[in-house]
């Protein structure tokens, strides 16, 4: 899943890349997926987007909000929050995708949809937007808008019964902070995904909050997450400390063996000896 930092190491490349191309010609839905979604009709969107320059690009902090990578083309706006590659001229173009679009140098960019995304494209009014599509604007964790007294405000305004994963990464509370990210700031911050709220002192509820700022700002730092690629299908610089690749190896801090196990609609990783279950 394209999370924040990756969404920043996408706009960032895109403006170093795309920025100054004319769109040719845009080819949407033409493997449908059942989890792709669109602005409209999707077979619009060439006429939409044809002869549009990019003209910039933003992780989500212009017109969205964090886990999207918004594409500026003139006074259109493309949405985008599943991968997105670069094809230099020449390249091979993916057998499918959801979204495929040819520059005036016959560069390509495109998306192909993995679990579910969506590949909104709309004026930059705002219209356009597709019914019940709702944007929650809130600080990005990444800046000094998101500091300690938000972050109380967000604790505040749950039940105290909610677990440190459902507070962190469910409702799109935090947008761009998901299942991806999450356990990094957990293992960082010594918080097991189960823990309530409510069993959790002021020194823990401290330590989530620097883990937050402090473990995303250091994914976008070392160009996202070993698990996601960048625009040009390179996986980040950052090593992740819990994810499938780091399952069957030992804690990097006590050791231990690792767990998987399902909750709350996905996986959740972490070290039962760093992170325990109950209140030390």
């Amino acid at each position: 899943m394209i999370e924040l930092p990756e969404t920043y190491v996408l706009s960032e490349q895109i403006n170093n890349t795309l920025v100054g191309k004319t769109i040719l010609n845009v080819t949407a839905n033409a493997h449908p997926h059942a989890f792709a979604w669109y602005a409209g009709d999707p077979a619009g969107y060439h006429d939409k987007l044809s002869g549009k320059k990019v003209t910039s690009s933003n992780p989500g902090t212009g017109y969205t909000c964090g886990g999207n990578t918004e594409i500026i083309c003139e006074d259109m706006l493309l949405v985008i929050s599943t991968p997105i590659k670069y094809h230099a001229p020449g390249d091979k173009l993916p057998a499918k995708h959801q979204l495929l679009i040819e520059f005036d140098d016959f560069s390509h960019m495109s998306c192909t949809v993995q679990m579910w995304g969506a590949m909104f494209c709309y004026g930059t009014d705002g219209d356009g937007l597709p019914e019940g599509y709702t944007v929650k604007k809130c600080p990005d964790p990444l800046t000094d808008a998101f500091d300690e007294a938000y972050f109380d405000g967000l604790w505040g305004g749950v039940k105290p019964n909610l677990s440190a994963k459902a507070f962190l990464a469910t409702e799109q509370r935090i947008p761009g902070l998901g299942n991806g990210v999450l356990h990094d700031i957990l293992w960082n911050a010594q918080i097991h995904p189960k823990r309530k709220l409510e069993t959790l002192g002021a020194a823990e509820k401290a330590n989530m909050y620097a883990s937050v700022k402090s473990t995303l700002h250091n994914m976008r730092a070392q160009g996202g997450r070993d698990t996601e690629r960048d625009l040009f299908g390179c996986k980040g610089g950052y090593k992740t400390v819990l994810s499938a690749n780091t399952l069957k190896s030992p804690c990097t801090a006590c050791g231990g063996a690792l767990v998987r196990e399902a909750y709350l609609g996905g996986n959740i990783y972490y070290c039962p000896n760093c992170q325990p279950a109950t209140c030390k």
